[in-house]
Formats: structure tokens, C-alpha cells, sequence
């Protein structure tokens, strides 16, 4: 019984642009014609998904997908640091930040921390099940957390995982056994 997941990023926004603390910031209209343009890539699928924030939703709407939402894929918790770039708050609080880079476990930023984020999404990945394919649109720190899980790599592989906007990452197998392909495009190159 094999299952396919697509993951796919959602469409640039201004907060990847910017590298900000935001998974809630929504793609602008030039990225959601990206979106739109790429929508006839993207693998036929039984069923679609989305997480909750609004990059993700609306980037499911413009691939064309009638998408149930998945809360456990929801945008990484940022606590304090939401809203501001990884540059404002390595000036403000390097210390904090070098804690947050090299000890899974800290959130000095009062919300998740990277192994709460890893647990969150491996749980979901946990619970699929049956066959065939599955497209899921989902932040790309949740795309990254989910190919953590499904290949048993230690909580520091996370940083070396590059997930850009508008890519499919795809797993297939089943649940505790996942080969991945990252990174294909889905807009033209």
C-alpha cells in the first residue's frame, strides 16, 4: 500500500521576501498568478489539504484546489518574534537567537520550539494512511519538519533543508517507511 503526499509551498509573499517571522502574511497578486499559472503541474490527487495560515490557503485557491484545512500544519509559533525579520531580532537578542538555532528545544521567543514543531507535524504525518495521492499545501517550515520526521533525521537536519515558494516535496510509502524528492518546481523556471 503505497501513499503519495505532495507538499507544496505556498507562493512568495512578503515575509519570505523579507525573511520575517509571518506565516500569516498573504502572497501578493503576482505571486498568486504564479500560483494560478502553475495550478496544471500539480499531481491529479484524491485529496487536497491546506494549513490554516492565510499564504497557504489562498495559494491552494489559486492552484485550484478544494483544500480541507489540517491544523496540525499550521505556521511555526513565532511568540514574540512574530511580525519581526530574523535581522531585527539577531540585532536585538543574538543570544536568544543563538539559543533558538543550536538547542532544539528553546523557544526563547515564547512559542514553539523546533522539537514541539517537529512533534506537531511528525504526528500528522504519523496518522496518514491508505493509498494513492494526497496534495498538501503547507508553510515551508512545516514542509521541512515533515521531511525531518519521515526520514528520521536529527532535529538540527531542519536548518539544512531549503523549502522555496511555489515547490512540490513529495513522500512515498507509508507510515514509519518514506522516500522523498525535494524541490520541484512548479512555476516554470
Amino acid at each position: 500500500m503505497t501513499l503519495r503526499v505532495t507538499l507544496i509551498s505556498p507562493a512568495m509573499s512578503m515575509a519570505v521576501r523579507e525573511a520575517r517571522f509571518d506565516g500569516e502574511v498573504a502572497p501578493d497578486d503576482a505571486a498568486l498568478a504564479a500560483a494560478a499559472r502553475a495550478a496544471a503541474r500539480v499531481p491529479p490527487a484524491a485529496r487536497a489539504l491546506t494549513a490554516p495560515g492565510r499564504g497557504c490557503r489562498r495559494t491552494a485557491l489559486a492552484l485550484g484546489l478544494t483544500a480541507d484545512v489540517a491544523p496540525e500544519l499550521a505556521p511555526w509559533g513565532m511568540g514574540r518574534w512574530s511580525g519581526r525579520t530574523l535581522a531585527d531580532v539577531g540585532a536585538a537578542a543574538p543570544d536568544a537567537v543563538a539559543a533558538w538555532l543550536a538547542d532544539a528545544a528553546a523557544a526563547p521567543h515564547g512559542g514553539e520550539s523546533l522539537n514541539a514543531l517537529l512533534d506537531r507535524c511528525g504526528r500528522w504525518l504519523e496518522r496518514l494512511d491508505g493509498e494513492g495521492r494526497l496534495v498538501v499545501v503547507a508553510d515551508p517550515a512545516a514542509v521541512r519538519a515533515v521531511v525531518v520526521r519521515a526520514l528520521q533525521l536529527p532535529a538540527q537536519a531542519f536548518w539544512r533543508l531549503d523549502v522555496e515558494p511555489l515547490t512540490a516535496t513529495e513522500l512515498s510509502g507509508r507510515s514509519g517507511r518514506w522516500n522523498v524528492r525535494l524541490g520541484q518546481r512548479l512555476q516554470g523556471s
